[in-house]
């Protein structure tokens, strides 16, 4: 009956601290495991593992296992801890070795000490700037991996931004004997056909006339609370900046909206336009480049 080195099957040292050798175990156990894995061997593998952390997670047991060591065929004296020859599940999950070093003793593969964790999903969904500034719910369809089939309705909260990840608890990818995983769904804000978005800022190019840029005016302002009068002021330049505060993303620390002017000249479409436009020209005295004339 072949020695079975359980530390060697696990890939650790002898000295591995519990928690280093739990999250070694579970890691295996979800490569290893026949309804995900791809291994040849998955199945051998996966009960091998299993076997070598039913040993090993127990300090008592553990330490029984390290006294008797490779030596166990030389009739050395084996004193289990209370409890080890009980099994709570079919000794055909164990090895020769297990059963005949230790009478077969411990929960079997099917047992509550033994199990694969659930595995968490990630998945992504897109929403509309109006979704991230309102908030909303949303009915998706699972994304496969996930725990169940179907859809499942998720809250979007007001003030998100693209990146964030909303978690699912339990709605991920089933376990052996374990909780589910959980899911992730990282939010993508689609683009808007007025807005962009800038963290939690919210820019908006305004299209203004010449006038209104040159003699101060009253304009209405979209903005996804609402419409806003916003006065331009005199003299205003193309690419100002207007700050309309608290009127981003909302939030603990809400975004601001930013208008930005963009000065829109009339088109020239007729005889009349032409002639407005070349008396502006012959009335004022008006040269944009003037601060360029040393390099031209």
């Amino acid at each position: 009956m072949e020695y079975k080195d359980y530390y060697k099957i696990l890939g650790v040292s002898r000295d591995v601290a519990q928690d280093e050798l739990k999250k070694t175990y579970r890691k295996l156990a979800r490569k290893y495991h026949p309804d995900v894995s791809k291994e040849a061997n998955a199945e051998e593998k996966f009960k091998e593992v299993g076997e070598a952390y039913e040993v090993l997670k127990d300090p008592e047991k553990r330490a029984q296992y390290d006294q008797f060591g490779s030596n166990y065929q030389n009739g050395q004296s084996f004193t289990p801890p209370p409890g080890w020859g009980q099994s709570s599940g079919g000794h055909g999950n164990f090895s020769n070795f297990f059963e005949g070093m230790f009478g077969g003793g411990a929960a079997g593969m099917g047992g509550d000490n033994f199990y694969a964790p659930g595995e968490d999903v990630n998945a992504k969904i897109t929403i509309t700037l109006e979704d991230a500034f309102h908030g909303t719910k949303k009915a998706i369809r699972r994304p496969s991996g996930s725990n169940q089939t179907g859809t499942i309705s998720v809250k979007i909260p007001a003030g998100i931004t693209s990146g964030k990840k909303i978690r699912l608890s339990g709605q991920g990818k089933s376990g052996m004997g374990g909780s589910a995983g959980d899911l992730y769904l990282e939010i993508n804000i689609a683009p808007h056909a007025h807005y962009r978005l800038e963290d939690k800022n919210i820019m908006l190019d305004l299209p203004v006339t010449p006038w209104e840029a040159a003699l101060s005016a009253k304009v209405t302002v979209p903005t996804l609370a609402g419409k806003i009068n916003l006065t331009i002021p005199a003299g205003a330049k193309s690419g100002q900046k207007m700050r309309l505060k608290g009127r981003g993303l909302p939030g603990k620390e809400a975004g601001d909206q930013f208008v930005i002017l963009q000065i829109v000249n009339p088109p020239v479409d007729n005889d009349n336009a032409k002639q407005l436009y070349q008396q502006m020209a012959e009335e004022f005295d008006f040269n944009p480049r003037k601060n360029m004339e040393r390099i031209l």
